[in-house]
């Protein structure tokens, strides 16, 4: 029976993170000009960081096992990797976006954050029990 629903999750997790993936991609090439602005400066890149630490820890999530150190660590190549064929793709594929490497250090440094997190939080649990 737990192995059903570990199976279950596991295959919900994937779905996440190919949800949240295509989200990502296509708010990537969205045209934003018109999007209003909140007022705070650099807030493209706060956005930047926050997208990619929800995209950080889906992927941590769907790739979770017995091997918590190499989950955290695939998470954080996978999320940044994307991140940058994001911000090249933008740049070959549209004329309104552009690759800015400052976003893409936003996307690791959201990716970083996750991963931190997510250590601290398993390294509790452990001093718990």
């Amino acid at each position: 029976m737990i192995t059903k629903l570990y199976s279950a999750l596991k295959k919900r997790s994937l779905l996440l993170v190919l949800a949240y993936a295509l989200l990502l991609t296509t708010t990537s090439f969205m045209n934003l000009k018109d999007v209003p602005s909140t007022g705070l400066s650099n807030e493209d890149k706060v956005f930047h960081t926050i997208a990619y630490f929800i995209f950080a820890v889906l992927v941590y999530n769907f790739l979770w096992s017995k091997h918590i150190k190499r989950a955290i660590l695939l998470s954080v190549i996978i999320v940044t990797t994307y991140g940058i064929i994001i911000e090249v793709l933008q740049f070959v594929l549209t004329t309104h976006r552009s690759f800015d490497l400052y976003d893409a250090l936003a996307n690791f440094s959201g990716a970083l954050l996750a991963s931190i997190l997510l250590k601290v939080r398993h390294n509790r649990k452990l001093n718990l029990n």
